[in-house]
């Protein structure tokens, strides 16, 4: 397989940008609002983008499409809601690369979940991204592990949940409406969350909708330029694309002003490592491509 980039993968790459600019926007409309009304704001945002661009599509919408987004769209709500609360209390930077042990975690819970046994290489990517998890969430001398670190690290559980779902139904749903049923479902259970958690809706400023419509209309074209280029680009080169996103969030993050540790950039780097060792797959005797 060359590295020469074509369209699709240029159009990856060019989502991940995007995905690693997410975090500290998000960052900063939490300022005026609380976590749950923007996750609320920001995929009912994305609902509407993608059912215009559904169009009549929606017209052949089934109750396995609804059951399947619903389900996605919980996995969707716990993952980005425990993400924004925990950027309440840690740089956006810290949760690009935590976040992304997500990645060596869909083959471990592909396995739980639907009995696909991982790669040997998937388990040493899980004890990469570990490693670093440690160093990322516990610079000081002791392992450490704060309310913002933590309820990331939860949040990528959810995420990967969320990942092995869409596995499970991809061959037999329509990609274009379950993705408008599980952006709608996740706006919908985020803004049903405010009241147990007693989240009051905030006083609407510019800034609350800049961020959170730019982020509804981010995160349904890169939903949409994931599905139009993973039809020709491998999972496992998409997913070293995908490695960059939280390269690009500290980049982001170093612009404003973010600094971390020593330690936590050698965690951070596992991490990445992490994810890219999960996805190698060596060939054997006799066999194609090892790309899955």
């Amino acid at each position: 397989m060359g590295w020469l980039f074509g369209k699709a993968e240029l159009a990856l790459l060019g989502i991940t940008v995007l995905w690693g600019a997410t975090f500290l926007i998000v960052q900063t409309a939490l300022t005026a609002t609380g976590p749950l009304f923007f996750v609320g704001l920001r995929f009912g945002t994305a609902f509407l983008v993608s059912a215009l661009f559904a169009g009549r599509t929606l017209q052949g919408l089934t109750v396995k499409e609804c059951w399947a987004g619903t389900a996605i769209g919980l996995g969707i709500f716990v993952g980005y809601g425990l993400q924004t609360w925990g950027l309440q209390y840690i740089p956006s930077s810290t949760s690009a690369f935590i976040t992304a042990a997500y990645v060596p975690l869909v083959p471990v819970l592909q396995w739980l979940m639907l009995g696909r046994r991982p790669h040997l290489m998937s388990w040493i990517g899980v004890a990469c991204a570990f490693s670093g998890l440690l160093l990322l969430a516990g610079p000081q001398p002791g392992v450490t592990m704060g309310r913002g670190e933590l309820l990331t690290l939860i949040s990528t559980i959810a995420i990967a949940v969320e990942i092995v779902l869409i596995s499970r139904w991809a061959g037999s749903v329509d990609a274009i409406r379950v993705t408008v049923v599980q952006v709608g479902a996740t706006s919908l259970f985020a803004c049903a969350a405010m009241v147990p958690a007693g989240e009051s809706v905030p006083q609407i400023s510019w800034l609350l909708v800049l961020c959170a419509c730019g982020l509804g209309l981010m995160s349904a074209v890169i939903q949409l330029v994931m599905n139009w280029a993973q039809r020709t680009v491998s999972a496992t080169r998409a997913t070293l694309i995908y490695a960059g996103e939280p390269l690009w969030a500290g980049i982001v993050g170093r612009w404003a002003g973010e600094r971390l540790p020593g330690s936590a950039f050698a965690g951070a780097a596992l991490i990445v490592a992490g994810v890219i060792v999960s996805e190698i797959r060596f060939r054997t005797r006799g066999s194609g491509d090892s790309n899955r």
